[in-house]
């Protein structure tokens, strides 16, 4: 019943082009090379023959189309970084997550230059900025993702990997780190940073979600 109210909306979009987007539409036509958005896609091909547009999505596709269902997310961007011709990679990590962290570090400098940085470099106060604490009465510290891109900018690495940053200041770490970015671990303490796992549980979806 849920699919078929879906199909009916999806009809009433098709040829729409006010308010539409992908979330109701069943048919996914655009994999069989549909473009519903003309608007937007005119001209997009100029955007990706830019060089470093192309290098990039041209490496991506390359290790989905060797390594398709056969390599794990932290293999992947190892494959993708030396693709790429990457020598020097960031990574700016949670201080909860080090030990991960370690192992990834470890991963990667058996072929790059790796630095890592935790999210705690610095040293300054929650308070010293008003934030919220954990604990009202202690003396917390903040979170720097801005002092970790800027370590990393200083080291000129080719990428920056973020491993656990909290919602935001992954957002935060992104806008001011030089390199591109990617992410290997999303943080979800509840979840044992499985943040897709909410979606499989219909426990978390009728109770908590309230889908």
């Amino acid at each position: 019943m849920e699919n078929e109210e879906l199909a009916k909306k999806s009809e009433q979009q098709e040829g729409k082009s006010v308010d539409k987007d992908c979330s109701q539409c069943l048919k996914q036509r655009c994999r069989k090379g549909k473009n519903c958005y003309p608007e937007i896609n005119r001209g997009i091909m100029e955007k990706y023959n830019e060089p470093e547009n192309l290098k990039m999505s041209r490496a991506s596709a390359a290790i989905e189309a060797r390594h398709y269902m056969q390599q794990t997310r932290l293999e992947e961007t190892r494959l993708f970084a030396r693709e790429m011709g990457y020598t020097r990679m960031g990574i700016a990590a949670c201080v909860g997550l080090v030990r991960e962290v370690q192992t990834i570090t470890e991963y990667m400098r058996k072929e790059f230059e790796v630095y890592m940085v935790v999210c705690k470099n610095g040293g300054h106060l929650k308070n010293s900025l008003n934030y919220e604490q954990i604990k009202p009465d202690s003396d917390e510290v903040m979170c720097n993702p801005i002092g970790q891109a800027l370590f990393l900018n200083q080291k000129k690495t080719d990428m920056n990997i973020i491993c656990g940053l909290c919602v935001g200041l992954d957002m935060l770490f992104t806008k001011y780190s030089d390199a591109p970015v990617t992410t290997i671990i999303v943080k979800d303490r509840v979840l044992a940073h499985n943040p897709a796992a909410v979606l499989y549980s219909g426990y978390y979806r009728k109770n908590i979600l309230e889908l």
